[in-house]
């Protein structure tokens, strides 16, 4: 996962971003939902927005099995993950890896969390194969993948009659940033003006605030500053993920 990973107690890991609340309170929704409803979740938004770390503090909260599909992952070999990751043996058929894990997600009532599941959704069968152990199992799944996920989803009425919440991942606020500061840094007070201006300049990604902050972070060591507003910083360089400007002889 490449998204800054969170935390809960001690020094943190994981800060209490917007999305990981979001993403945890729709997980436990589905898990407490009423007898007939569906239970499939989904987390749609930009790469860069936190869903990754949203997840990973999601699992770790509900003991969820998760498995991040990889673009060159075939059924099987998606089939063969999740099986790994619940601790089973990774052979047999198709049918016989569905059917172990459909079982063991029965058994044990934790949430399956299949993080680029756009990925799958793409493949020949992939989102038959989402429908096929959600409706063996009447258990909570949490899809995760890009904007236009929804819309992928929309072509297997299937599969999409089956979510019970769409949760569309919000941009990082300056709360966010501020938050964002315990970890990457620590003992330096980054001024709200400051923020506010990384926050900007982010366009919403999680991950490039991160990044810039630790730049603070680095730069602050080396100046022996304490704390850092926007003046402070000067026209010093903000990462905003654009590559830089082709020079012209």
């Amino acid at each position: 996962m490449n998204d800054p990973t969170p935390a809960v107690t001690g020094t943190p890991t994981v800060a209490p971003l917007t999305n990981v609340s979001l993403t945890l309170q729709a997980v436990e929704r589905a898990q407490r939902r009423s007898h007939g409803l569906p239970g499939i979740v989904v987390l749609h938004g930009p790469s860069g927005w936190g869903k990754s770390t949203a997840a990973a503090y999601t699992a770790a909260q509900t003991r969820a099995y998760y498995v991040a599909m990889q673009s060159v992952w075939t059924r099987r070999a998606f089939l063969e993950a999740v099986a790994r990751e619940m601790g089973l043996a990774s052979i047999g058929t198709i049918a016989t890896l569905a059917g172990q894990i459909a079982e063991q997600l029965v058994l044990s009532g934790r949430p399956l969390i299949i993080d680029e599941a756009d990925v799958l959704a793409e493949r020949d069968g992939g989102a038959g194969i989402i429908k096929d152990l959600y409706e063996s199992t009447l258990g909570t799944i949490l899809l995760i993948g890009e904007e236009k996920l929804p819309q992928k989803l929309t072509r297997y009425e299937r599969l999409h009659g089956r979510v019970l919440e769409w949760v569309g991942a919000q941009p990082a606020s300056v709360a966010d940033a501020m938050a964002l500061t315990r970890i990457y840094c620590p003992g330096v007070k980054v001024a709200d003006d400051l923020l506010r201006e990384l926050v900007k300049r982010a366009k919403g990604s999680v991950r490039r605030i991160a990044v810039n902050l630790d730049r603070v972070r680095q730069e602050a060591s080396s100046m022996g500053w304490d704390q850092v507003d926007l003046a402070l910083w000067g026209e010093r360089a903000i990462y905003t993920g654009e590559p830089p400007a082709r020079r012209v002889a």
